[in-house]
């Protein structure tokens, strides 16, 4: 055999070349598969103070932000020949080649359809982290301007943050969901192979939001605490483009101010409806309605009755948004006391963020508002793993989205958090608001009968006086659909002519019943953390 090889040396040379290119090629795979951070586990529990002891000490705040917005003088323009919003060199569109590197180099915007290129700025996007600290207890949220960012990139920023600011005992991540940021995924970026997706782009904004979760924890003072929530009916503000109508009617809202003042340091509101008011035909960058939401609390309202702000820095997370919460389709009334807006765009999306901000600061200064004296800091944060079928399943094997591949199941986490009289649950995605309030249906047609899966409904167990479901956080995984609402196979469910809209973006029927098991598990680790001799607080009306 040695013979062979020596007189065949050509032969040899092709063979070895072909075996290591396809070992190469296997390792490469296996390690797309597996994701970079596979032995990693968020699993941890923490109380800031013993039972026992006065939980009044004070509670430390602190806020940064910073400004996420790519820079379009450094990218390559272009000409819409068809007007549909799209970048289709095929038919005509244009670009003008600003590097001379012979290649279009554009900013894609994520959500709606693929190859739409932003062409403007219409507000800036951010990433804000507030901090607390209770004892040497020191948690912090961070909220950031984009479609969604999947696990494997917080596990990343929570690591490196720690290289520069140890002693954080958990860090919280959440996505506003806005559909007019950039492709912060890979999913709406130009194709085919290879892809426009701009990864540069989303390392940037984990550096800027490491500087600000830092930056928030040096700026952390003494706080008191104002907290209220609220019914907030749909009308004007949100539809639910799917059948049954369920909608998160709860505004929670938070004020923090330096103790024993008035001055603001920020301001946290959570409520659940997609940022997409500006429309699948916009191509301006954009926060949606969460900038005029967050502008509104800050700097206060002028258009229509004037209504002072509070200053300070307002932090926004995302409510429970399947189901399909969405503006399309809905008329906002302006301020102006004439104005209602029918269609997409700047108009209709200012117009809701005010308005969302004008009942926020409202809220904030009425007898619902109280402010709070319990200042503990307490947190569950466990790894599970859920189950992935359909659209997504093959991308996530081959570790083209969400790289991780655990058997047929994804790495993911979900967290359960005290601070104070406020109760925080995160959720993985976008979960429909009749699994976190109720109303889960079992309609004729479905393709999984039988009694609801995921009840009780998870609001229902938390026992904060404000209870914030916090969605895309720590990753998406996109919707997560109530079993027995599951629609994919003909008959359809409500009448309906065709499947609706949800399952094409979801991770599979069994998400919903592990995300609501799970979230059920950590809510009640954490009130066992809390629970004796602690007096339980009286759940909201």
């Amino acid at each position: 055999m040695p013979g062979f090889f020596s007189r065949h040396k050509i032969f040899t040379g092709v063979l070895v070349t072909f075996v290591l290119l396809a070992l190469t090629a296997f390792i490469g795979l296996r390690m797309l598969m597996w994701g970079p951070y596979r032995d990693y586990r968020a699993d941890k529990e923490f109380v800031s103070a013993p039972r026992n002891e006065n939980t009044q000490d004070a509670l430390f705040v602190g806020v940064a932000k910073r400004d996420i917005t790519p820079d379009l003088s450094k990218f390559d323009t272009w000409t819409d020949r068809d007007g549909n919003h799209k970048f289709e060199p095929e038919k005509g569109d244009t670009y003008e080649d600003r590097n001379k590197n012979g290649d279009f180099d554009l900013v894609w915007m994520g959500g709606f359809d693929e190859k739409r290129p932003a062409q403007g700025v219409n507000d800036p996007l951010s990433t804000r982290a507030i901090a607390f600290r209770h004892r040497e207890t020191t948690v912090v949220l961070v909220s950031i301007d984009c479609v969604g960012l999947t696990h494997e990139r917080f596990i990343k920023l929570r690591k490196m943050v720690q290289q520069v600011q140890p002693g954080i005992t958990h860090i919280v991540f959440s996505s506003t969901h806005t559909h007019d940021g950039p492709d912060t995924m890979g999913i709406w970026s130009y194709r085919p192979f290879p892809s426009k997706f701009n990864e540069s782009y989303v390392e940037s904004i984990l550096e800027k939001s490491r500087d600000a979760i830092v930056e928030s924890v040096k700026n952390l003072q003494p706080a008191d605490a104002i907290i209220g929530h609220e019914y907030l009916d749909e009308q004007g503000f949100v539809r639910d483009s799917r059948l049954p109508k369920v909608y998160d009617h709860t505004l929670n809202a938070v004020r923090f101010v330096n103790a024993g003042t008035d001055q603001t340091i920020a301001t946290l509101v959570s409520w659940g409806n997609h940022p997409e008011a500006m429309g699948g035909d916009n191509l301006l960058l954009s926060a949606d309605y969460v900038h005029y939401w967050r502008e509104g609390m800050e700097q206060g309202l002028t258009n229509g009755p004037a209504i002072a702000g509070f200053g300070g820095v307002c932090v926004f997370v995302q409510g429970p948004v399947g189901g399909l919460m969405t503006p399309l389709g809905v008329d906002v009334p302006d301020r102006d006391g004439h104005t209602v807006h029918k269609e997409n765009g700047s108009g209709k999306t200012r117009a809701l963020g005010e308005n969302l901000a004008a009942r926020t600061i409202k809220l904030l200064r009425s007898d619902k508002a109280i402010q709070m004296t319990n200042h503990r800091i307490a947190g569950v944060a466990k790894t599970i793993f859920a189950p992935i079928e359909g659209t997504y399943r093959w991308p996530i094997m081959l570790g083209l989205i969400h790289p991780g591949w655990y058997d047929g199941k994804a790495k993911t986490e979900i967290d359960a958090l005290r601070i104070g009289d406020i109760e925080i649950l995160t959720i993985p995605g976008e979960i429909y608001p009749e699994i976190v309030d109720g109303g889960i249906e079992s309609p004729e047609g479905n393709d999984f009968p039988g009694s609801p899966v995921e009840v009780p409904p998870l609001r229902s167990e938390m026992d904060g006086t404000v209870n914030m479901v916090f969605n895309l956080a720590n990753d998406e995984i996109g919707y997560i659909i109530p079993r027995t609402q599951w629609d994919v196979n003909p008959p359809y469910t409500y009448n309906n002519s065709k499947a609706p809209y949800g399952e094409v973006n979801s991770g599979g029927h069994e998400v919903a019943e592990v995300v609501h098991h799970e979230g059920l598990a950590v809510l009640r680790r954490l009130h066992a953390l809390l629970r004796e001799p602690q007096t339980q607080l009286d759940p909201p009306k």
